[in-house]
């Protein structure tokens, strides 16, 4: 797997991310450079190269002159993402999407996670977006720092995360006002498409359903953009 970009492979050098090899425009050679400085303090192999060569390996076509080969992103399990937020001494702050496919979307929704001090994001195997080139480009590092679990079932997952005193709430149009809703509390927000929204099937298992308020025409916003006003909603209360 190839992460592309100045600040992702930055953030791949500074986390346990295993790196193979990092490529770079061979004119960057004979400057002063962070990432050839953190490069050759962690001992990652460094092949110089033309930038048309860098054009050609290119999957996003903004790599910025470095593309890193790292081992296939390594999957983190829910009850690391509950330990991680034990660890931190704070209530459990997840996301949860379902359906979601858009790897631009997924990508944003990691980057507004970190920012807001999500614990973790869970995904279902099936019928959803994975960790690829797109969406570690587009988090522009943030998925380095990012627990995700994917689970055979999110519906067992829901369950799991009840059960170990999470409140599970759904993001739906028709729900209880984020802004008349108490948030910080252990919890666990789903996201789901903008299509098709969070499935019936999974609203069945969740405590709830919370709704951003709106006032235009247009009853639905783009899934990254609900997700990130939704957990900077959770997070303010957090900090009162």
């Amino acid at each position: 797997m190839l992460i592309e970009g100045k600040n992702a492979v930055r953030q791949a050098l500074l986390s346990e991310n295993t790196i193979n090899k990092i490529f770079i425009d061979k004119n960057y050679s004979s400057r002063k450079d962070e990432i050839i400085s953190l490069a050759s303090q962690n001992r990652v192999k460094i092949e110089y190269m033309p930038k048309v060569a860098l054009d050609k390996m290119s999957k996003t076509n903004h790599h910025q002159g470095y593309i890193a080969e790292i081992t296939d992103f390594k999957y983190s399990s829910v009850d690391e993402i509950l330990e991680l937020a034990k660890e931190r001494n704070e209530k459990p702050f997840i996301v949860l999407l379902d359906g979601i496919v858009d790897p631009h979307n997924f990508g944003a929704i990691i980057r507004s996670c970190e920012c807001a001090g999500v614990h973790g994001i869970i995904i279902p195997k099936d019928r959803s977006i994975s960790v690829n080139e797109t969406v570690i480009h587009t988090s522009t590092g943030a998925v380095s720092e990012m627990k995700i679990a994917r689970v055979v079932n999110l519906k067992s997952a829901i369950t799991y995360l009840q059960e170990n005193d999470v409140w599970v709430f759904a993001a739906e149009a028709g729900g209880e006002d984020i802004y008349s809703k108490n948030l910080n509390i252990p919890l666990a927000v789903i996201i789901g498409s903008e299509g098709k929204g969070v499935k019936q099937s999974i609203l069945n298992y969740t405590d709830g359903v919370i709704a951003l308020p709106l006032k235009g025409k247009v009853n639905s916003l783009n899934a990254s953009v609900a997700c990130g006003i939704i957990i900077f909603e959770a997070l303010r209360q957090r900090l009162k």
